[in-house]
């Protein structure tokens, strides 16, 4: 059966079908079309220090193993032995010299060489390793210490690929000396009964669901400083970013990073004044625009996103068209003290990651649209993406198309982008 891709997105993606959300060929042509084509992110170098450090990865429903090798190299290889497929590493991080399978004892090296088959002295005609090493990830780059990885050995590089992104991405990463953040061993992971791309949408760009949504924890003060302030920002079709421009006169800890937290509001004098300190060089360091920048959510195409306020990366990997496996990592300053570190992390604890107050009640959303999307006899009733619709444009200091956060045209232009992916693999099928 062929999938009619044009109906799914209309031209200006204002109404989108629920098959969108739902339909398994649907997702199998989004496997092809998008994650065999795009970078994904894979983790981030400080999981990775030192030689043998590895950590596991998903490239879609591919696992993967992240490694630094002997060399000090990035590698990234498919966790499936050239034996059998059983997985070689079954760990989610650590140091190893050899990844072993548990079969029949193939062993292979951090670089994903294999080294030895414990049957070949058995036998007379001994099978050629060098062809027989794990599966490489033929496209490896890094930026900012953030590891991505491509199945698509033709890609623009990885920079091109994030274009006007680091703009607002470096708003937070050059924020602090060196601009190196930090994060720390295994993510949290949960499992929903969601599609893949809602938990993208929500951190793309929807920052106007809190004081609805969460409104035992959002007052509705905080919703009318975003609707005042706040800007959404669409660099690259699928790319997003918002945030609150605050005013040139606005007191230290009213912009800061780190003061929205529990960490800035509980963590004492000593972390409050670090907070200071980094605000106080924030516009040498990133300008005076991006300096007054304090962040709400980004999202990088196609399910990496930021949560700037509770300082988290997260990755929507998709295990179905109707399963979602959430991954959710802390991060802080590389640079900051360890034990200001440790409470800088209290902004991711306390609010988000599968015990958060606010992360349960996106769940259980994003629980329910996939149920919505899923129903029978409502085919023609596609969802409405048109708020706003062609009200963004340019900004003056800004690079991407800019407008209120009300505006949809974030999640529009995501599936825009992911129209054009389908239809360019759908029409060479």
């Amino acid at each position: 059966m062929t999938i009619d891709i044009a109906a799914l997105v209309n031209d200006d993606a204002s109404l989108i079908s629920r098959r969108c959300w739902s339909d398994r060929q649907v997702y199998e042509l989004e496997k092809r079309a998008i994650f065999g084509r795009a970078w994904l992110f894979l983790g981030h170098e400080s999981q990775v220090r030192n030689p043998g450090d590895f950590v596991q990865a998903y490239m879609c429903e591919t696992p993967v193993i992240l490694a630094r090798g002997q060399g000090g190299g990035l590698h990234a290889n498919i966790n499936s032995c050239t034996h059998r497929g059983v997985p070689v590493c079954r760990a989610d991080h650590g140091n190893t010299k050899r990844f072993v399978c548990p079969y029949h004892n193939w062993s292979f090296s951090v670089e994903g060489d294999l080294v030895a088959i414990p049957q070949e002295r058995e036998v007379q005609c001994a099978p050629d390793k060098s062809q027989l090493g794990l599966k490489k990830v033929p496209r490896l780059e890094s930026w900012r210490g953030m590891v991505f990885g491509s199945f698509n050995e033709e890609i623009e590089p990885l920079e091109s690929y994030l274009g006007d992104m680091r703009f607002y991405l470096d708003a937070f990463f050059e924020r602090f000396p060196g601009g190196d953040v930090e994060f720390a061993g295994s993510p949290h992971r949960w499992v929903l009964d969601a599609n893949w791309k809602l938990p993208v949408e929500n951190q793309l760009g929807d920052v106007n669901h809190g004081a609805f949504l969460h409104s035992t924890l959002i007052p509705r003060e905080i919703q009318d400083t975003i609707a005042e302030l706040g800007h959404s920002v669409v660099p690259a079709p699928g790319h997003g970013a918002t945030f609150r421009l605050m005013p040139e006169d606005c007191p230290v800890d009213e912009v800061a990073w780190g003061f929205e937290g529990m960490a800035g509001a509980l963590g004492g004098d000593e972390v409050q004044e670090y907070l200071r300190e980094v605000q106080a060089q924030a516009n040498e360091r990133v300008g005076p625009i991006r300096a007054r920048m304090k962040g709400l959510t980004y999202g990088v195409y196609p399910n990496l996103s930021f949560l700037w306020s509770n300082s988290s990366f997260k990755v929507s990997h998709p295990r179905g068209p109707g399963k979602v496996e959430y991954w959710s990592w802390p991060v802080v300053p590389a640079s900051a003290p360890e034990h200001i570190k440790a409470k800088l992390r209290h902004n991711y604890n306390s609010f988000f990651g599968p015990g958060g107050m606010v992360e349960q009640e996106d769940a259980e959303v994003w629980i329910q649209q996939y149920r919505g999307a899923n129903i029978d006899f409502a085919d023609d009733r596609p969802f409405y993406y048109g708020l706003g619709l062609g009200e963004e444009g340019p900004h003056p200091d800004l690079p991407g198309q800019v407008s209120v956060t009300a505006n949809e045209f974030y999640a529009r232009e995501f599936f825009k982008r992911w129209r054009s992916d389908l239809t360019s693999v759908g029409a060479a099928s």
